[in-house]
């Protein structure tokens, strides 16, 4: 009978095949992308979770309120930190139980180390000329800034530079040259030759040896500088003075800061690998402490102190220098010597005219690499700087707040003397509040009296090898934590008018200390070294007693975001802030780096890396709910578009049904009828969908399509009796004269129809039963697209943001989508199928419509008309529903995609009447080439 009943109603048979095929293949195939991508996310975040250290603690009050409100750590956190955690609180957190490795960080200060930038000028010297000068008129730009520095000059000659020394040998020149003597110039030569550097570069006072009479000589007392600005462009203007026959270059003196901070080499080590980026010379060890050479090798004094240091071989500020050229006109060459060999040399020279000739450029980098190329050094004055400021911004920004200009005396020495080399750009904008630190005035005596009393010597460094931060062994860049200590954060430009004043680059640390963006360390001192350097500060500040800046932890037994590590993680911080309440302390394993959009000016916004805390374990939690989500609604969908397509087909057999029940079949013999057709109907379907799954799991990428594919054949018999056991017992309730009585609403009141529309409109309220049906299956489709379609934009806004959330969307992406869409043609699919058995059921009306004199054309117009009607019905519904659903879930899905998704529900219940309306076409066509006399004999 089954057979029979299967043969006989082949095309029911066949639609109910092809809904079964869709449904079983469609959730196999999705279940298994879902878990993929699931399985493929947790993987990314587990392999990216664990950045460099685990926990960070920090000084008391180092937490900013931005920090604290978005649960981050700015990227720029260690550069405004100098001290605030003890020795033995280190010491102590060290020993404590589960810390692996605790690397600590003491900031100490910037030292400012002077070397020069080398511009050759010599394609714009006068090949005629024996002796001439050009001036050099820089500008430094670095960032968003441009900074005027001060002229230079080049002083060139065909005749030698010669050598001398005055008889009693306290001065000695380079740059002497016979010239034309003047009767007032004849009184300043030495050895009958004029000095021509000399007193453009030392003294620009213009006053005679002891303010007398006598003939002022070069001597060894400096020009008194008192109440000058260190950016006085006279004051740091020189001239370069040089012999040859058309080669010239200028050196350009200037300043670089470099950042000492001490560490444990061992525990660098351990962490980061410190040891793979020596260069030259050797690693720091934890045998490298601070000494005092004897008197016999002392070389700056009786009881040299020195302590052991690496350098950085690269800089970590950025800047490039641009110059004008103009060749000089001097006059007379031969009264050259003379003019520059006495007093007035710089008044001369600064009021020559010229004439540009050209411009010449030069990147600030080769003057560092320069510098600093002796052994030691004197650590003399540092300078320590505070942290940024902030204040909200429109549209989640941030606005770093100026602070005031750095105060003249920030850069004088102890003897109120300015500093000759401090960088032009610590004229511009402040963000950080700068401190100078000045050194006792007892350097090489040992000991320390007056009012350096009790406090040591400022050491010299001792330079023990170099390395090079670019060789630091990667980490992951979706979960950087802040590796401050040898990189500093990437900022970019948030917009295009900042992009375009960076020319496109990022925006690097320059030599301004309250710039927005520090310089990392670039030299790094051992701990022991510490109280060397501090302790011969003249004032005693909190670097005496807390010198510590932060501590990373690695917490041992830790591999990812898992159960156990957490744990761990967890106990470790626990421990710290028991015993330490007041220091900040943060877990930062499972961090990600978030852009942070930060307004510099009206005009210059930027965006930088923050590190938010915590995004692996929120990733992995908001992962595990949407593929559970995911799963139910699609074995939802799946099952009501079958159960629907089972439905239908059972509601067209109702006069069939009604014979077999008056011909003496009981209620059980129908159910297993119905039961028996659709399980034979579903192992076929399922035979064919596990052949069309491995397929399409190959076309996609599916790892193990094979074996997932044979898992067809069982969802689809199961799907097949689940979907068809409702419909099968309803049709044991029917009556034998119910079953044959045709589904139509009893007539109340006769009204007129006057036109296509409102027949079709009639005809869906006579059958409400079967309208409903057809509409459930796009309202089901509809709410499903729309309740994943929220699901899915939740999920990506809960992830996103973050690298690693990013990445994670990125990946997950395809599947969402998929199972998004898919929910809309399932439902699409169990309308038309609704749809199409409907336009069987009513063959005999159309007939009757047909033999009355209505046209083909009409009667496609109706069948189309109550097609549309049906399709808005359901798939208004299916919106209102879904985002009815979607509200009851929590505001949090809704929140910032309400347009999005209630524009994207109308979208999709205009494409499913588009659907429908387009698969109507083929029942419409199959009815007009049957003749009514044969329908209307069949009824």
């Amino acid at each position: 009978m089954i057979v029979e009943q299967l043969r006989r109603r082949r095309g029911r048979a066949l639609a109910l095949a092809t809904g079964i095929l869709v449904a079983a293949t469609s959730f196999t195939l999705l279940t298994a992308t879902v878990s993929t991508s699931k399985a493929t996310t947790v993987g990314t975040v587990r392999k990216n979770a664990r950045s460099a250290y685990d926990v960070l603690v920090r000084p008391p009050a180092s937490q900013t309120d931005v920090e604290r409100q978005n649960g981050s750590v700015a990227p720029n956190f260690l550069s405004g930190t100098f001290g605030g955690i003890t020795m033995d609180q280190y010491r102590r957190i060290r020993g404590m139980s589960g810390v692996q490795v605790a690397a600590p960080v003491a900031n100490i200060g910037y030292l400012m180390v002077s070397s020069s930038v080398t511009v050759d000028v010599s394609r714009f010297l006068d090949s005629d000329a024996t002796r001439q000068i050009l001036r050099i008129s820089p500008t430094i730009t670095a960032g968003l800034g441009s900074y005027r520095a001060a002229d230079q000059y080049v002083y060139l000659t065909r005749e030698p530079l010669r050598s001398a020394s005055t008889p009693d040998h306290l001065f000695g020149s380079k740059t002497l040259e016979k010239g034309t003597v003047t009767k007032d110039t004849g009184r300043y030569r030495l050895d009958d030759k004029y000095d021509v550097c000399y007193y453009f570069n030392r003294d620009k006072t213009e006053k005679t040896e002891f303010n007398s009479e006598l003939p002022m000589k070069p001597n060894l007392i400096g020009e008194d500088l008192t109440g000058k600005s260190p950016f006085d462009p006279k004051l740091k203007s020189r001239l370069n003075c040089q012999s040859g026959q058309g080669k010239a270059t200028a050196d350009i003196w200037t300043g670089y800061p470099v950042l000492l901070s001490a560490i444990d080499p061992a525990a660098e080590e351990q962490l980061v690998g410190l040891g793979d980026t020596v260069t030259s010379g050797r690693m720091l060890t934890g045998k490298d402490k601070p000494w005092v050479a004897a008197p016999s090798k002392s070389v700056y004094g009786q009881h040299d102190r020195y302590i052991p240091a690496m350098l950085s071989s690269k800089p970590l500020t950025s800047g490039t220098l641009s110059a004008t050229v103009e060749r000089l006109d001097v006059g007379d060459p031969a009264e050259l010597p003379s003019a520059l060999g006495n007093p007035t040399a710089a008044r001369f020279v600064q009021g020559l005219h010229g004439t540009q000739v050209g411009r010449v450029g030069a990147d600030l980098d080769p003057g560092y690499e320069r510098a600093l190329t002796d052994a030691s050094f004197d650590t003399g004055a540092y300078w320590t700087v505070g942290p940024v400021t902030y204040r909200p911004a429109p549209r989640g920004a941030l606005a770093a707040q100026p602070q005031p200009a750095q105060k003249p005396g920030l850069w004088l020495s102890t003897d109120q003397q300015p500093l000759l080399y401090v960088p032009e750009e610590n004229q511009g904008t402040q963000y950080r509040k700068v401190t100078a630190h000045p050194a006792t005035d007892c350097i090489g005596t040992g000991y320390c009296q007056g009012p350096d009393s009790g406090r040591l010597p400022n050491p010299f460094v001792q330079l023990v090898g170099r390395y090079d931060t670019d060789k630091l062994p990667g980490f992951s860049p979706l979960s950087d934590a802040p590796l401050e200590t040898y990189q500093p954060p990437q900022v970019t430009g948030a917009d295009s008018a900042t992009r375009a004043a960076l020319g496109d680059k990022p925006l690097r640390p320059d030599r301004n200390l309250g710039g927005y963006v520090s310089p990392p360390p670039t030299m790094l001192t051992t701990m022991d070294s510490i109280s060397a350097l501090t302790h011969s500060r003249r004032a005693p500040g909190i670097q005496d007693k807390a010198p510590v800046s932060a501590v990373r932890i690695r917490v041992a037994g830790v591999t990812g975001v898992d159960a156990a590590s957490r744990a761990r993680v967890n106990a470790v911080a626990g421990r710290i802030r028991a015993a330490y309440p007041r220091l900040q302390v943060d877990v930062t394993v499972g961090s990600s780096q978030v852009p942070q959009t930060v307004a510099l000016t009206a005009s210059a916004r930027v965006k930088e890396p923050w590190v938010a805390k915590g995004v692996a374990l929120r990733i992995l939690k908001a992962v595990d709910t949407k593929s559970a989500l995911l799963f139910v609604l699609v074995l939802v969908v799946c099952a009501l578009f079958l159960g629907q397509a089972a439905l239908a087909s059972v509601r067209s057999r109702r006069t069939e049904i009604g014979t077999l029940r008056c011909l003496g079949w009981s209620g059980g013999e129908v159910l297993r009828l119905v039961l028996g057709e659709l399980a034979v109907i579903g192992l076929a379907a399922g035979a064919a969908g596990a052949v069309l799954a491995y397929v399409l799991g190959s076309m996609l990428g599916q790892p193990e399509a094979g074996v997932k594919s044979l898992l067809v054949l069982p969802v689809a018999l199961l799907l097949a009796l689940a979907a068809g056991l409702v419909p099968a017992w309803l049709a044991t309730r029917l009556g034998p004269m119910e079953a044959v009585r045709p589904p139509v609403t009893a007539v109340r009141s006769a009204r007129p129809v006057r036109s296509v529309a409102g027949l079709a409109m009639l005809n869906l309220l006579r059958v409400r039963g079967r309208t409903l049906l057809g509409a459930a299956g796009l309202a089901l489709g509809v709410a499903a697209f729309t309740v994943l379609l929220a699901l899915t934009l939740a999920f990506q806004g809960e992830v996103a943001g973050s690298l690693l959330g990013n990445a994670v969307v990125a990946q997950a992406r395809e599947a969402d989508y998929l199972s998004v869409a898919l929910s809309l043609l399932l439902g699409a699919a169990g309308a038309i199928d609704v749809l199409v058995i409907s336009q069987r059921e009513r063959a005999a009306d159309l007939a009757v419509l047909r033999a009355t004199g209505w046209t083909n054309r009409e009667l496609a117009r109706l069948t189309l008309y109550e097609g549309i009607g049906l399709a808005l019905l359901g798939g208004l519904s299916g919106a209102v529903a879904g985002l009815v659903a979607v509200v009851s879930l929590g505001q949090g899905v809704l929140h910032g995609h309400l347009l999005a998704i209630t524009g994207a529900a109308l979208l999709a219940t205009l494409a499913a009447t588009a659907l429908v309306s387009a698969a109507l076409t083929v029942p419409i066509r199959g009815l007009s080439r049957i003749a009514p006399a044969h329908l209307l004999a069949a009824e």
